[in-house]
């Protein structure tokens, strides 16, 4: 797949816009979105990403629209899974509703930035040393086992990391968010906001996340191109999706297991690749490994989107019994827990901190895989 450079700065360029106008837009009327506007721009979103694909199977053929499919429900479905901790992290700082989409805005886009260089590194390492497709798929195959025994009990966990607890000890902050101000004066001294702590915890969580999804994609596509758009139309749509279905995630009970059974089934492919385009010397006399099945893409899409369907029904089927009444009162209790004024009582941030600087003994923990 030939991109020309042009169309690599066009897409670049409209991602950057979409993101200024959003950044804008937010910054200067910070709100909580009503359901009718988180569905309009998750429509919106994902009406783009088919479009997209679809462009990409006219124009580039059936193989690599059907890699941008994959990619896409892939990251999308791990973008999903962020969400459970996104939600964790938001309620640990008290962040007020209407402050939280700004945070989850300068969230994705540390994380696009964050992915963009891990991309560019993950293409300059495929095409220098095909024995990197051997340490993804092992490393895939190790964090869908990690997933699988932790389960559900894992996506309750946050701990804050290095980076959010050396910026707690070291900076001095404010007991009270300042609207969106990320640093503020207060007689005389420069103190940060809670609010700069949230947004570096959603970011470092973010990137911690890549380092399974990134190679995940790579599994499904080996175009730089593909794996970027994709991952861009994952997260464009991530801030309207946790507003919409925020409350309901925790009905996705089966969600880890299904995650899991999928970074397998990545992990497993990338090692059968591995070995059909085998160098390595000491695994088959550096031959190919000619037995090595090669998986099609369209056999990978549809096993993606089995997996994907048969987690989501089998998750509503479990949960089935809580009627849509109970999920409006926990709604309605989360709602009026966001809106106490915790974080504005003295000595509010200073608990938090301290709670989370005793609890965590490791950089940031994760629910994917072992990041630690």
């Amino acid at each position: 797949m030939n991109i020309p450079v042009w169309v690599w700065w066009s897409t670049v360029l409209v991602t950057v816009t979409f993101l200024l106008v959003d950044v804008v837009i937010i910054g200067r009327r910070p709100h909580e979105p009503s359901m009718k506007e988180v569905s309009r721009h998750l429509a919106f979103f994902i009406g783009c990403a088919v479009a997209f694909g679809l462009g990409v199977w006219y124009f580039a053929g059936a193989q690599y629209g059907g890699e941008f499919f994959a990619g896409w429900l892939t990251e999308y479905s791990l973008s999903v899974d962020n969400l459970f901790i996104f939600i964790i992290i938001m309620s640990k700082f008290a962040v007020p509703r209407q402050y939280q989409q700004t945070a989850l805005m300068i969230g994705i886009v540390l994380a696009l930035l964050m992915r963009g260089i891990f991309i560019a590194v993950g293409a300059a390492a495929i095409a220098n040393f095909s024995w990197i497709f051997y340490l993804f798929g092992a490393f895939l195959v190790y964090t869908a086992i990690h997933l699988a025994k932790e389960g559900q009990e894992s996506e309750d966990e946050f701990e804050e990391n290095r980076l959010i607890r050396f910026v707690e000890r070291r900076f001095p902050a404010t007991k009270e968010y300042h609207g969106v101000k990320l640093v503020v004066v207060e007689n005389g001294k420069r103190l940060i906001t809670p609010m700069l702590i949230v947004m570096l915890a959603l970011g470092t969580t973010d990137l911690l996340f890549a380092l399974d999804s990134i190679p995940a994609i790579y599994g499904l596509t080996s175009e730089p191109y593909l794996v970027f758009t994709a991952n861009v139309f994952a997260l464009m749509g991530l801030r309207q999706l946790y507003f919409l279905i925020g409350g309901l995630l925790k009905r996705l009970v089966y969600l880890s297991y299904g995650l899991a059974l999928l970074l397998a089934f990545i992990g497993v492919k990338l090692i059968l690749e591995a070995l059909h385009l085998n160098e390595l010397p000491f695994i088959n006399g550096g031959e190919h490994v000619t037995w090595a099945p090669e998986i099609p893409i369209w056999l990978s899409l549809t096993i993606i989107i089995g997996i994907l369907t048969i987690t989501a029904a089998a998750s509503l089927i479990k949960t089935g019994g809580k009627s849509a009444q109970a999920l409006k009162e926990q709604a309605a209790e989360e709602r009026a827990a966001d809106e106490q004024p915790s974080d504005s009582e003295p000595g509010a941030r200073e608990s938090q901190g301290a709670q989370g600087a005793d609890e965590a003994e490791e950089a940031g923990s994760r629910p994917r895989g072992p990041a630690d």
